[in-house]
C-alpha cells in the first residue's frame, strides 16, 4: 500500500499566492496525500481560499487558528498530520508536479529517513529548472548533513521546506514559537535524529523571491533571531560530545556575527544589541583559539574584530 503524505502548508497574508501554491499540490503525480492548510489568524481573503479548496479536494483539511507565526503554524499542522512522511510547503511557494512523488521514491528506495531536493528561485509562476534530468543522487549520514551547513550550498540543507521527513522524526522536535530563523534553530536537530539522509540533485521546489517576508524585507531586529539559533546549535553540539561538528559551526556563527553586528550598529542603532551579541562571540572566541582546525588567520581575524571593530572593516573594506 502507498503511504500517506501529509503536507503542511502554514499561511498568512499570501493571498496572490495561495492558489498557486495549493494547486501545484492537489495536482502532483503522487495522490495519496493530506493537505493541511493552516491559515495562522490571516487577515486578508486566505481562510475564505482555504475553506474553498477544503470544499473542492477530500484530502485538504484547514486549521483556523489565531495569529501565533510561522513556527507555530507549522507546529500545528505537524500534530494533526497522519501521515507516514511530511513535507513542509510555505505557502508564496510551489513545487513541481512530481515533488512528492520523486522524494518520497527516493525515501523507499534508499530507506533515507529525511530526502532533500534542490530548490529555484523564481519571480513568476513557473519553475525552469524542474525539468532538467539529474540523476545522481547521494546519501549521507544526519551528521555529514549538519557538517554540510557550510557547504558553498549549505543553505539546501538548512532550510525546512525543500525536504520529506519520516513523521517520527517531529515526535519530540518542535519549531521555536515566535522567531524567525526557524530552520536553523531546528533543522539541525531533525538531521541528528536520521541515520541516513538522501539528497536528491533535481529543482523541484520554487521558492518565490516576488513576494514579501521578514527575512527577505528590510533588516529589522527579528533578523538577530539567527545570533540566538547558532549560539544554541553549538551548544547542542557540545552537551552530545560532537566537538568536530561544533568546530565547524564555531567560524560559521563568528562569521555570520560580525556581518550582524555592524548592521545592528548602522542599520538599527542598536548599541545593546549589538553589545550583547560581542559577549556571545568572546564566549565562542575562547573556543575557537584552542581549535586547531580553525587557521592562524582567521583567529587574527576574529581577534582584531573583538578589539577594534571598526579597524576589522576598515582592513576588510580596503581587500575587497
Amino acid at each position: 500500500m502507498k503511504p500517506l503524505v501529509s503536507v503542511v502548508v502554514p499561511i498568512y497574508m499570501v493571498e496572490k499566492y495561495l492558489n498557486r501554491c495549493v494547486e501545484s499540490l492537489v495536482n502532483q503525480t503522487y495522490k495519496n496525500l493530506e493537505i493541511i492548510l493552516v491559515d495562522d489568524g490571516s487577515l486578508d481573503s486566505c481562510p475564505k481560499i482555504c475553506d474553498e479548496w477544503e470544499d473542492k479536494d477530500q484530502r485538504i483539511q484547514v486549521i483556523h487558528k489565531e495569529n501565533g507565526g510561522l513556527s507555530d503554524a507549522r507546529n500545528a499542522g505537524i500534530a494533526r498530520a497522519k501521515g507516514a512522511y511530511i513535507a513542509l510547503v510555505d505557502s508564496d511557494d510551489f513545487v513541481a508536479l512530481d515533488f512528492i512523488e520523486t522524494l518520497l521514491n527516493t525515501a523507499i528506495e534508499t530507506q533515507s529517513d529525511i530526502v532533500q531536493c534542490r530548490y529555484e528561485y523564481v519571480a513568476g509562476d513557473r519553475m525552469t529548472k524542474d525539468k532538467e534530468k539529474v540523476e545522481n543522487t547521494e546519501i549521507f549520514t544526519g551528521r555529514e548533513m549538519i557538517a554540510g551547513f557550510a557547504w558553498k550550498d549549505g543553505a539546501y540543507n538548512v532550510v525546512a521546506w525543500n525536504k520529506l521527513y519520516k513523521r517520527e522524526l517531529f515526535e519530540d522536535i518542535s519549531y521555536p514559537k515566535g522567531r524567525i530563523h526557524e530552520d536553523e534553530a531546528t533543522s539541525y536537530r531533525l538531521f541528528y535524529q536520521a541515520d541516513k539522509v538522501a539528497f536528491v540533485y533535481r529543482y523541484l521546489y520554487g521558492y518565490y523571491t516576488g513576494g514579501s517576508s521578514i527575512t527577505r524585507d528590510s533588516f529589522s531586529k527579528k533578523r538577530l533571531d539567527w545570533e540566538w539559533a547558532v549560539y544554541e546549535r553549538i551548544k547542542f553540539l557540545e552537551q552530545h560530545k560532537e566537538s568536530k561538528l561544533a568546530a565547524i559551526h564555531y567560524k560559521l556563527y563568528m562569521d555570520g556575527c560580525i556581518d550582524l553586528y555592524f548592521k545592528t550598529l548602522e542599520q538599527l542603532k542598536d548599541i545593546e544589541a549589538a553589545k550583547h551579541m560581542k559577549e556571545h562571540m568572546k564566549k565562542i572566541y575562547g573556543k575557537v583559539i584552542r581549535e586547531k582546525s580553525i587557521p592562524a588567520r582567521t583567529k587574527m581575524g576574529y581577534t582584531l574584530f573583538l578589539s577594534m571593530p571598526k579597524a576589522f572593516k576598515k582592513i576588510v573594506s580596503a581587500g575587497q
